[in-house]
């Protein structure tokens, strides 16, 4: 038995990792909604793509209910632009600047709430976090998918995705919580799908996905993970007040169903 892990205390409480997803990423802002009604807030986040977009607007100090809108009106043609391919077809420039005008803070040390973002060293093949400096090249790195966009320069390395190798952070935030809820906004469910290749791109790097997350599935104290999340697609951005509020009807009784639980064990 190693006594110094029993008594030694974790730096942070309670941990939220939040999964990457597309436009299904909203339904992060439906479960911190959830949590906040339900007196739980979170002492540190981790992010990966949508989930490092999310994260990084609430730990800014945006409500959940401020995050959900700033996305209703948004289309993916708005935030990207297509160009002759050159590491990707389309250009995050548009995103890259619509965060920036919307994030007050402009590092991770000025945010509310510690944040770490992951995404994937292009150059050597590896899982890299980042917590501190210049808080947007590490987010649009982390949102930057695979031949869909140019992959993202930080100091002469190139990033993209963070989900290619870790799609749902827990691990990045379990040694230093004592407990950690996940959220995870990918289960696989292999149902019909609208043939595009924005599409077929997501639903492909979907089940890839699927095997970097079942380890950190197990890592988690509770996790939140809506099966009705498969009835949607990666891009279906005319439908993020929807999947808002799928994030919050399934957070609110799942935890409802958890306080019944602990009601009847006494």
């Amino acid at each position: 038995m190693d006594l110094a892990k029993i008594f030694t205390r974790k730096p942070y409480k309670i941990g939220l990792a939040l999964s990457g997803g597309g436009i299904k990423g909203l339904c992060h802002a439906g479960v911190l909604k959830a949590l906040e009604e339900a007196g739980i807030k979170p002492d540190i986040i981790s992010g990966v793509s949508s989930g490092s977009v999310v994260g990084a607007l609430y730990a800014d100090g945006y409500s959940p209910d401020e995050i959900a809108t700033f996305f209703e009106d948004i289309s993916f043609r708005k935030l990207t632009k297509i160009q002759i391919p050159d590491g990707g077809f389309f250009r995050i420039d548009y995103f890259q600047r619509f965060m920036t005008r919307k994030l007050r803070a402009k590092t991770f040390e000025e945010l509310a709430i510690p944040l770490r973002i992951v995404a994937t060293d292009l150059d050597k093949g590896q899982s890299v976090v980042f917590s501190t400096g210049t808080l947007i090249d590490p987010i649009v790195a982390s949102c930057s998918i695979p031949v869909l966009f140019t992959p993202k320069v930080i100091n002469g390395v190139h990033y993209v995705d963070g989900g290619v190798l870790k799609n749902f952070p827990v691990s990045t935030i379990r040694e230093d919580c004592d407990k950690v809820i996940g959220v995870n906004a990918s289960p696989l469910v292999a149902d019909e799908y609208k043939v595009s290749i924005l599409n077929v791109a997501a639903r492909s790097y979907n089940f890839m996905f699927k095997a970097n997350i079942i380890h950190d599935k197990e890592l988690c104290d509770l996790l939140i993970e809506p099966v009705d999340m498969g009835n949607y697609d990666t891009f279906d951005v005319d439908k993020g007040r929807e999947i808002f509020e799928l994030g919050y009807r399934s957070t609110s009784q799942l935890l409802a169903s958890k306080l019944s639980a602990e009601i009847a064990k006494m």
